[in-house]
């Protein structure tokens, strides 16, 4: 059984990527005019660039890959709107790769704690609020005044371990 603290599985076999890719940009759509922000066209294409499969990707991978369609876009372009799209929650960013990854649930604000597969780059993202809290309250302890926190691991993915 998978626990209710797993955002998103590493991928089975059976996933419907292409549902998993409609919902996160129906999600966005409906989020953003919820909030009265934007999903500017460029944006929503970054998006869905980043939710291309469920492995990081980088900002110049994302600015190559965007150049097919917009040949003038350039390097600020590609980071603006993953900041926008950071802002809104609709995408993480996975530091140790310095790439983005689409949020399994970007419903609620969390931290995340993120599974890095070495050997295929997939990733699975936790949100579990006692880890949080226990860093939380460890920090606060020693006088340290957090203002962000991920987690990363790494290690090998079920698929890869056979």
């Amino acid at each position: 059984m998978v626990s209710k603290t797993v955002v998103t599985a590493f991928q089975s076999a059976g996933h419907d990527h292409q549902r998993c890719l409609e919902d996160a940009l129906a999600y966005a759509a409906e989020t953003c005019a919820r909030r009265g922000v934007r999903l500017t066209r460029l944006r929503e294409q970054v998006l869905r660039l980043v939710w291309g499969n469920h492995e990081p990707v980088k900002a110049y991978d994302l600015l190559e890959s965007l150049r097919r369609d917009h040949e003038g876009a350039a390097p600020p372009t590609v980071y603006r709107a993953l900041d926008f799209l950071l802002k809104e929650g609709l995408i993480h960013r996975i530091e140790s790769l310095n790439a983005y990854i689409g949020c399994g649930d970007p419903s609620s604000p969390h931290t995340g704690q993120f599974l890095i597969c070495r050997k295929c780059n997939s990733v699975a993202e936790l949100n579990d609020p006692e880890i949080g809290e226990l860093i939380a309250s460890k920090t606060k302890q020693i006088g340290f005044k957090m203002d962000h926190q991920t987690i990363e691991l790494s290690g090998i993915c079920p698929k890869c371990s056979g």
